[in-house]
């Protein structure tokens, strides 16, 4: 069986979700072996190995963390022509689909970004992705190379399947080209005690329908354990941080509930949460374009329904 590559995605050792994700998509296309660059390798060899890492490629060049997108690339395409693997697949983070785009060239491979799912079709890679701002559904596969797939979080439930998880250190002459962009100065984001947006799996949303005050929006959500997203114009308006953006401009999400409040459903929002697996809205105008794509839909001022729901949902934890 071919091994599938698959790069860990952590932050100073601590992994997070999303890996356990791809090795367990992994597994429909092969033989998954880990590829951690960088400290913490034996703290994360067990959890790797459980949901199903045969292999755990190491390596521990200082230069992959001062340097971060360049050398890592660098480090993926030997990995890739020494050991021919079936896929390569990543996070579809910023960083996860430079490194994507700079092995596919380094590879002469073709790329596809931004998949929902992955699944071995007669022998090849296929992928579904949602595109043209979410306007279609499409299955696609990569023709040349080796096929690197970067998946969106929350793309797939996680599933456990005990394996070796032998650690193999390897080791990647990086050259002076990649070391021309460097990391001065780093600090971790501030914690909220929230869940990170893109990999949570609940999100509630507020927009214009907000008016500045999304009070009601975070109390709904830490009362579900969600995360905050904002949409654009919430966002332009300087009610909410870019950071929590979601749309085409901001971060793509794929929870598996998304709670959209206040928000019209321009195209350019949509883009950015159409993948989730359920959609509930909140908005006053009947007439909102939201309620098009939604599994489930309020018709209601926010700041009566939410405040209610809140509630529901506190007395139905007990």
């Amino acid at each position: 069986m071919a091994e599938v590559l698959v790069l860990v995605d952590h932050v100073g050792g601590k992994l997070r979700k999303s890996t356990a994700e791809l090795l367990t998509l992994a597994r429909r296309l092969g033989e998954p072996s880990a590829v951690h660059i960088g400290p913490g390798a034996e703290t994360a060899q067990v959890t790797l190995a459980k949901y199903g890492a045969h292999k755990v490629y190491v390596v521990e060049d200082a230069a992959a963390e001062e340097y971060l997108v360049a050398p890592q690339a660098e480090i993926l395409a030997a990995l890739v022509e020494r050991t021919s693997p079936a896929a390569l697949l990543l996070t579809s983070t910023s960083v996860g689909k430079e490194i994507a785009a700079r092995v596919a060239v380094k590879t002469g491979s073709g790329v596809i970004t931004d998949a929902v799912d992955v699944n071995a079709v007669d022998g090849a890679v296929s992928t579904t992705q949602s595109v043209f701002a979410g306007s279609y559904t499409v299955t696609a596969t990569v023709t040349q190379g080796t096929p690197i797939v970067a998946l969106k979080p929350n793309s797939a439930p996680i599933a456990a399947s005990p394996a070796a998880g032998v650690i193999e250190r390897v080791e990647v002459a990086i050259s002076e080209a990649a070391k021309s962009a460097r990391i001065v100065a780093s600090e971790p984001k501030k914690a909220t005690g929230r869940p990170e947006l893109t990999e949570a799996a609940i999100v509630v949303s507020g927009g214009r329908g907000t008016g500045g005050d999304f009070s009601p929006v975070e109390a709904f959500a830490d009362s579900l354990g969600a995360a905050v997203g904002a949409s654009r114009a919430a966002v332009d308006a300087g009610w909410y941080p870019h950071s929590n953006q979601v749309g085409q401009t901001g971060k793509q999400v794929s929870p598996q509930l998304y709670v959209a409040c206040g928000i019209s459903g321009a195209i350019q929002h949509r883009a950015g949460m159409q993948t989730s697996k359920t959609i509930v809205a909140v908005n006053k105008d009947e007439e909102a374009p939201i309620f098009e794509l939604v599994d489930f839909g309020v018709v209601g001022d926010l700041f009566n329904v939410l405040p209610q729901a809140t509630e529901a949902v506190k007395a139905a934890k007990g």
